[in-house]
């Protein structure tokens, strides 16, 4: 939850308490609720290629957790090995990938590759913190998805993409 400051006609603040909302730059209220069923086309092709580039590019069996901000072969990363134990440290990161990301590309995604199944890790949860943080500073709506070779899904609204035999189109 967070508290929204108003200002009503006779000058005078009030607060009130918003569910799932970050406050950004300027006291706009930024709504994270994450991914709406049914994603919208863009969304759609921008993450298949996310999980398409993983399948196509990783071929250990375990790899390291890695952070990506921008879009499919215009990214920026972050391979988290070791891991970061500060807080702080992953906010500034994720603020710096979000900022390079958003000089790459009109509407970046943001998104976490790792190995494992389609369900929340810890690895997950300790990123969403400091990527909906950077993502309000920065007034952008982007969400944080997880990638695994599986397909992807959004740790927030529980909205995900699967697929058996992931190739490419002709």
């Amino acid at each position: 939850m967070g508290t929204v400051t108003e200002t009503r006609a006779l000058g005078q603040p009030v607060e009130r308490r918003v569910g799932r909302a970050l406050v950004g730059q300027g006291g706009r209220v930024l709504l994270q609720t994450g991914l709406q069923a049914p994603i919208d086309r863009h969304t759609h092709r921008v993450l298949r290629a996310a999980t398409l580039e993983l399948v196509e590019g990783e071929s250990r069996r375990r790899f390291p957790v890695t952070l990506h901000a921008g879009a499919p072969g215009r990214s920026v990363r972050h391979v988290d090995e070791p891991a970061l134990t500060d807080a702080g440290l992953r906010a500034d990161v994720a603020l710096a990938l979000l900022r390079h990301g958003s000089s790459l590309t009109a509407r970046p995604f943001l998104w976490l590759t790792r190995p494992g199944e389609l369900t929340p890790h810890d690895d997950d949860l300790t990123w969403l913190g400091p990527f909906r943080w950077a993502s309000a500073a920065l007034g952008s709506p982007a969400t944080l998805v997880v990638v695994t070779r599986r397909g992807w899904f959004d740790p927030v609204s529980g909205v995900r993409r699967e697929w058996r035999r992931l190739r490419r189109r002709a």
